[in-house]
């Protein structure tokens, strides 16, 4: 079976995301492999979430435990995409020995695009309706899980969209509303059932939560920690997550 697209880009692109797997299958743990990597705990997570959610099937599987005390390990496909990275290393160094000058690497760099929105989710077009100068595209997100997305219809012929093709749908963390079990979603918004993994709140600002979908893609929300505590959110609590399709970007692979 072959990685998908957009997962192998961003073997390429984002090397040192990949190489925080080689440090989770040594140290057993995401809080030593994120020491080992000179990263923040935060940064680990965020970087293992966007490489679960893009691939076919997890890569690191989380054991439990505190914010201290679970272990991970890789998955049988993380081993397999960790291998493919090495296999990658050596042919890089292949490709840098045959570019002519620097400018030809500050050429590629250019050309790769980094993104600010901290959730990726990779989907498949099942459905295209024009509605007025917008198109609404649905994405179909693999376990039963669908969203939309409303964009121009100029990015819609300018990224080549069609039925079937494989996307990424991007959302920044402070697009994503949690609701209660109490709350009515807003009519025309994305509402999905997740899960809490891990809540995180720092001194005197908004709580960060990292939240698992059905169809074990995650999603990361910031909310009140006000909120929070009066609802006594916690790992394991049922919530939905909510977002308007205009705020759904979507990339592809160039």
């Amino acid at each position: 079976m072959s990685l998908p697209a957009l997962l192998t880009q961003h073997i390429v692109r984002r090397p040192q995301r990949i190489a925080l797997l080689q440090h989770v299958a040594e140290q057993g743990s995401i809080t030593r492999a994120a020491k080992a990597a000179g990263i923040s705990y935060k940064a680990a997570w965020d970087a293992i979430d966007e490489l679960n959610n893009l691939a076919a099937q997890p890569l690191v599987e989380r054991s439990t435990g505190g914010r201290g005390g679970g272990g991970a390990r890789l998955s049988a496909e993380g081993e397999r995409v960790l291998c493919l990275y090495q296999r990658l290393q050596a042919l890089q160094a292949e490709i840098l020995e045959s570019a002519e000058d620097s400018s030809d690497l500050d050429l590629l760099g250019r050309l790769m695009l980094r993104t600010s929105a901290r959730n990726q989710l990779q989907g498949r077009i099942r459905g295209l309706r024009r509605e007025g100068r917008h198109d609404r595209i649905s994405l179909d997100l693999g376990g039963g899980l669908e969203i939309e997305a409303l964009i121009t219809r100029g990015s819609t012929e300018r990224l080549e969209l069609a039925l079937g093709g494989t996307v990424v749908a991007l959302l920044k963390a402070g697009w994503v509303r949690l609701l209660d079990a109490a709350e009515t979603p807003e009519p025309g918004s994305n509402c999905l059932k997740a899960k809490v993994e891990e809540v995180l709140i720092e001194e005197d600002g908004p709580g960060e939560v990292r939240l698992a979908l059905g169809n074990g893609q995650t999603l990361c929300a910031i909310a009140e920690a006000a909120w929070l505590a009066q609802r006594q959110v916690q790992p394991g609590s049922a919530l939905r997550v909510q977002f308007h399709p205009s705020f759904v970007l979507l990339g592809v692979p160039v």
